[in-house]
């Protein structure tokens, strides 16, 4: 699954892996994961299609388990290329595997979560995953205040 979403993208998100409902429909981030995160984007007056949303491996690992490093090392050229194609001005990589593939670093999600840093002129701005948010609930008020913090950066960035 290569992602989905508009060519001219400013924000781009990056994902671990396809879970099963993204598996079977084809689509990234269908299942209820991806029902927060347009819920999200909708509180920041995004829609689905004004950003592009991807994943760190293209396919779903067996038992839907985290993405080894060979797994994301093996996908990194696609997600460069599509990274070079959209250019976006920010990226926000989701969870700790998605976030491990931009950093080089062992820091939880816990840590870096709602911090911007740039690296290769990009800015990176770290999330939890949204799924997270569906297991532990509390997670869901530290991501909206994440997006709030997003909507910020994204118009401190206006052309």
């Amino acid at each position: 699954m290569p992602g989905e979403g508009t060519a001219s993208a400013k924000v781009m998100f990056v994902g671990e892996g396809p879970g099963e409902q993204e598996d079977v429909q084809g689509h990234p981030f269908v299942g209820a994961a991806g029902k927060l995160l347009t819920e999200l984007l909708q509180s920041i007056d995004l829609a689905r299609h004004d950003v592009y949303i991807t994943n760190v491996v293209k396919c779903r690992p067996p038992n839907n388990r985290p993405p080894r490093k060979d797994e994301s090392a093996a996908c990194r050229p696609y997600l460069e290329r599509q990274i070079s194609l959209i250019q976006p001005k920010v990226i926000c990589p989701m969870g700790n595997s998605a976030i491990r593939a931009f950093l080089d670093s062992d820091e939880s999600v816990t840590a870096l979560h709602g911090i911007p840093f740039e690296k290769d002129s990009i800015t990176y701005f770290p999330m939890y995953h949204p799924a997270a948010a569906l297991y532990t609930f509390s997670l869901k008020k530290v991501m909206e205040e994440d997006f709030r913090k997003l909507r910020g950066l994204l118009d401190s960035m206006a052309d």
